[in-house]
């Protein structure tokens, strides 16, 4: 069904460019698109990687602190009523908007996408974990003294598989995320990358390379959210959100 859909969307896009006579400045016909990208392929490979890394480091290095961070703050009252609501007040603000203080201390390589995009996902999972860990304690220290089972164990066998879910959802979300952060990154300050493919391709009229490099981003983000999701299933498979699927 979203094969057929997608198959009439684009033969329908390819009929309106000529009835309609849109000049290839404005837009151009799918066809057109692809013929053209695949003469500028290597370029387009080559800018992909470097977004591609900057997002999965990027997201990679907010799992690997969030977590942590989340598991910490829920533990310690001192953490609690400093750290929490300082994390809170930081997400409201723009994470794009640090973009250009970066690139001016850190310059136009890897870095400061690579901060961008951690920035980017590392609140939606730390306040996921928060919150994916803090909601079990008072069920958790009943438990405890019903049976008599040391913290560490209650931690390891409960606590950690029952907040899996709710640190996913936060996983998933910094996934969708991670991509436009990178994106928006280069496109503030970068000499490589899709973002800077797309500002380039942009202003030399080219719509049909520009599609190329936003189709190239949706399949990056597409690709690091199914990972996740992959791995969501493989490691809470008893959950309803699993079962559903």
């Amino acid at each position: 069904m979203m094969f057929a859909f997608f198959a009439c969307f684009f033969l329908l896009w390819e009929w309106s460019i000529d009835w309609f006579e849109v000049p290839q400045y404005i837009l151009n016909k799918p066809s057109e698109i692809i013929t053209n990208s695949a003469a500028d392929l290597p370029r387009l490979m080559q800018y992909t990687y470097i977004t591609g890394l900057e997002t999965v480091l990027g997201f990679v290095v907010a799992i690997c602190l969030a977590i942590p961070i989340g598991v910490a703050i829920t533990f310690s009252s001192i953490l609690r009523k400093t750290l929490y609501p300082f994390l809170v007040s930081i997400e409201m603000v723009p994470k794009i908007a640090f973009a250009p203080l970066f690139i001016s201390w850190l310059g136009f390589g890897l870095l400061p996408k690579v901060i961008i995009v951690f920035l980017v996902c590392f609140f939606p999972i730390v306040l996921n974990a928060i919150l994916a860990f803090g909601s079990l304690s008072q069920e958790l220290d009943r438990f405890s003294q019903i049976t008599g089972a040391s913290q560490i164990k209650i931690f390891l066998k409960i606590r950690i598989p029952s907040a899996l879910p709710q640190c996913f959802v936060g996983i998933k979300y910094a996934a969708i995320n991670a991509t436009v952060g990178a994106a928006i990154a280069e496109f503030i300050g970068s000499d490589q990358g899709l973002g800077f493919y797309i500002q380039i391709v942009t202003g030399n009229m080219r719509p049909d390379l520009a599609f190329a490099g936003i189709f190239l981003l949706t399949l990056l983000g597409l690709g690091l959210f199914g990972i996740v999701t992959l791995v969501e299933r493989l490691m809470i498979p008893w959950h309803i959100s699993q079962r559903r699927g």
